[in-house]
Formats: structure tokens, C-alpha cells, sequence
């Protein structure tokens, strides 16, 4: 989709690990940017040749030599800030997916009418990470995590489980309202169903059949919460 209709939005975070590894790898000596600026942009250059390697060879098959040689700095670097692969895959997922976890949270919060949350729902997946490198994030944990049950466990933790009780307390304040059926509140999941399917649909079969995630995701939730009738 054409992202230059929204020029308000910020960049995003892999847009902005782009730029702080080409930072990271322009700092000349006797450069008066401060040592902090320079660490900080070191990691995220980290962390963005990461999500390449991790992207491109699998979790299992990264190495953490590549991730350095894309990253532009010695191997021993990464251990400055990360104690080994893993540790660093997982700080991969926290700082690609809090903001997004921090913002269902946000809706979970808001007590207002379930057909308003909608349109909010949808923008946010598609904006925030169907059309950024977040998708390649989840892509990971859907093939890699049941062969790494440590970081299947680690994004339960700190994505899914905060996602599903935000999501949980949304759909229980709409029940008691008669907006959606009250079994729905003991499967989120649902609600986050056609998001995962885009997301495995762009990978395998988008080049026979593109697939319009907006309008999908927006057609699943008005059927979900269209108004009830009173029987």
C-alpha cells in the first residue's frame, strides 16, 4: 500500500534502526556525538542486522559473525550488549512490539462502543505491522517457535499474553453492552485470526494472489461486531 498518503505518521522503528546503523557505521574518531548516542546507535544497528539475518537464514541458522559483518562491527561487539543469540532475538521482539502492545492496551482500555474500535483495530495492524517489518517478527515465531520453546514462551510473555487480556476486557465491557456475544470474550484469538493469516498468506502466496489486508480484516470485524438483534 502507498504509505506516502500518511505523512504525518512517524517512522517507523525498523525505519529508524535503519538510520541508526547507517549512524553507527558513519561515526568518525573525534567525533563530538557522545559516547551514549554512539552505544545506543551501535544497538539498534544491532538489532537491524538481526531482524535481516534472522529473516533471510532462520533462527537456527544465524549466526551471530553475520549479524555483525551486517552490521558493520566486530563480533565481540554484540556481546557488549547482548549476552548471546537468543537474548538477542528476544530483545528483538520486545523492541520491534511493545509500542504496538502498549497501543491494544490503550484500546483495551477505552470504554466506548465495540463498531468505534473497529476501524482503530484494523488501521493499527496494517499500519503498524503488516506494513512494516514487525510482520517478519511474527513471521519468525510462527515457523521457528515450536522448534524454541524458550522463545515461544518469551513472546507469550511479553506479546500475546498482555495482547489477550487488553483484547479480553475490550470484548467483556461490549458483552455486558449486548454488542457481541458473550463467548467471544473467552476467545480473543479470533479477533486477531484474519491478521495472522494475512501475515502467512503474504509469505506464501501473495505473488499468485494479493490480498487487500484492510478491507479483509475490516470485513471480519464488522462481522463480528455488526449490531445484534433481539430475537
Amino acid at each position: 500500500m502507498d504509505m506516502a498518503r500518511q505523512p504525518s505518521n512517524p517512522p517507523s522503528i525498523a525505519d529508524r534502526m535503519r538510520s541508526a546503523r547507517a549512524a553507527a557505521s558513519g561515526v568518525k574518531r573525534g567525533s563530538p556525538r557522545p559516547r551514549e548516542a554512539r552505544s545506543a546507535a551501535r544497538r539498534e544497528a544491532i538489532l537491524s542486522a538481526a531482524l535481516d539475518e534472522f529473516s533471510q537464514q532462520g533462527f537456527q541458522a544465524t549466526r551471530l559473525e553475520d549479524v555483525a559483518k551486517r552490521a558493520g562491527i566486530a563480533k565481540g561487539t554484540i556481546y557488549l550488549y547482548f549476552r548471546d543469540k537468543e537474548t538477542l532475538f528476544q530483545e528483538l521482539i520486545r523492541t520491534m512490539l511493545t509500542p504496538v502492545v502498549g497501543s491494544i492496551e490503550a484500546m483495551g482500555q477505552a470504554d466506548i462502543p465495540i463498531h468505534l474500535l473497529a476501524d482503530r483495530i484494523v488501521d493499527l495492524f496494517v499500519r503498524e505491522v503488516y506494513e512494516t517489518r514487525r510482520r517478519d517478527v511474527i513471521r519468525l515465531m510462527i515457523a521457528e517457535g515450536r522448534r524454541f520453546p524458550h522463545i515461544a514462551e518469551f513472546y507469550y510473555r511479553e506479546v500475546l499474553s498482555r495482547i489477550i487480556t487488553a483484547v479480553r476486557g475490550l470484548l467483556a465491557r461490549a458483552a455486558e453492552r449486548g454488542e457481541v456475544p458473550a463467548g467471544l470474550v473467552d476467545f480473543p484469538q479470533i479477533i486477531a485470526a484474519p491478521g495472522l493469516l494475512a501475515i502467512v498468506w503474504s509469505g506464501l502466496f501473495e505473488r499468485f494472489e494479493p490480498l487487500d489486508v484492510r478491507a479483509m480484516m475490516k470485513t471480519h470485524l464488522d462481522l463480528l461486531f455488526a449490531p445484534r438483534r433481539s430475537v
